[in-house]
């Protein structure tokens, strides 16, 4: 998914150097118009001025269930990604997936699409004809310098459920639960969705070396863990947990299900430089993947065949202007 907006912010997101308490820190997201002729809106907790990492991930986007007949769902034509792989997951609906590494495939409700943008990649996401609601979430990982200029690379996975006692876990990264995700990442990670029965409470067994995010999609859940109050974490919030646990609770006390995804990774220990759809390290990278895209993107980029937008178009997407100022950081 492409981050749309005319006037991105230029942050320098890092590990956060505060103090760490031994309590759920509960980030809320701001709604950001996605784009299109009536904007259909995604609901961002990554990155904020409060919190910009998780382990590797670095951007997260929840969005739905969104009414594609009022909206007009999701079409974003083909835009740049450097620096970082984007991770689709539906709970409704389906997304058309086109690349520049020649991959054309079809984003579905419990399976994982991971697409490396690493060097340059340019893609594009337009929701399916036969979509009335779609509903989930675009996630991105920010890649290690050492591995940040990888090639371009796409990889596919649909977990199998795992019953937990309580609820039910699809594990799309990493290793939760006894199962483990078969798809490579360049940190170490951990990605699944949960869903939590009616008046339960799940104990999960957790790398206390991982910083967690927990972000609610349905239901009003309580997220706690090893010395840590449990705290209310309503819908659409991400509750954050610092390392040092090696329990998770996941507490559920309506009469309903919820529903959740469960992120995690080790500290990411570098700073990254964001802006738009580019991660770097400096002001002057993200300046010299902007003139590419803008002046010869298929000698970075690649081309992505077969995108048509509502309008028969096939243009890509143009980069925003560059603020003024140069990054300073902030945090």
């Amino acid at each position: 998914m492409s981050n749309v907006e005319t006037a991105p912010d230029e942050m320098v997101c890092g590990e956060d150097t505060r103090p760490q308490r031994a309590a759920v820190e509960i980030l809320t997201p701001r709604a950001v118009p996605l784009g299109g002729p009536r904007a259909m809106t995604v609901r961002r907790t990554l990155p904020q001025r409060q919190r910009s990492l998780i382990g590797a991930w670095c951007f997260l986007d929840h969005y739905g269930p969104d009414d594609v007949a009022a909206t007009g769902g999701m079409d974003v034509a083909p835009h740049p990604h450097t620096g970082l792989a984007t991770v689709s997951w539906l709970f409704t609906g389906e997304v058309e997936h086109r690349d520049s590494h020649g991959v054309h495939a079809i984003v579905r409700p419990g399976e994982l699409n991971l697409m490396t943008g690493g060097h340059g990649v340019a893609h594009s996401e337009v929701s399916t004809p036969d979509t009335t609601t779609l509903h989930g979430a675009q996630l991105w990982l920010a890649l290690p310098d050492a591995h940040r200029d990888t090639p371009r690379a796409f990889a596919h996975h649909a977990p199998a459920p795992v019953h937990l006692d309580g609820g039910i876990a699809r594990v799309f990264l990493g290793t939760l639960a006894g199962d483990t995700s078969p798809v490579p990442t360049f940190s170490p990670l951990l990605g699944a969705e949960i869903v939590l029965e009616p008046r339960t409470t799940v104990a999960l067994d957790v790398d206390p070396a991982f910083e967690h995010g927990v972000l609610v999609d349905t239901g009003d859940v309580r997220v706690g863990g090893d010395g840590v109050t449990p705290a209310d974490v309503a819908a659409a919030e991400l509750a954050y947990l610092a390392p040092g646990s090696g329990r998770l609770e996941l507490i559920n006390d309506a009469a309903t299900p919820a529903r959740l995804l469960l992120l995690g990774g080790a500290p990411f220990g570098e700073q990254i430089v964001m802006w738009w759809n580019f991660v770097g390290r400096t002001h002057d990278e993200i300046v010299a993947f902007r003139a590419t895209w803008e002046d010869d993107p298929e000698s970075r980029f690649g081309h992505v065949e077969g995108y048509v937008g509502p309008d028969g178009s096939t243009a890509r997407l143009h980069a925003p202007a560059l603020p003024n100022a140069r990054i300073r950081p902030r945090g």
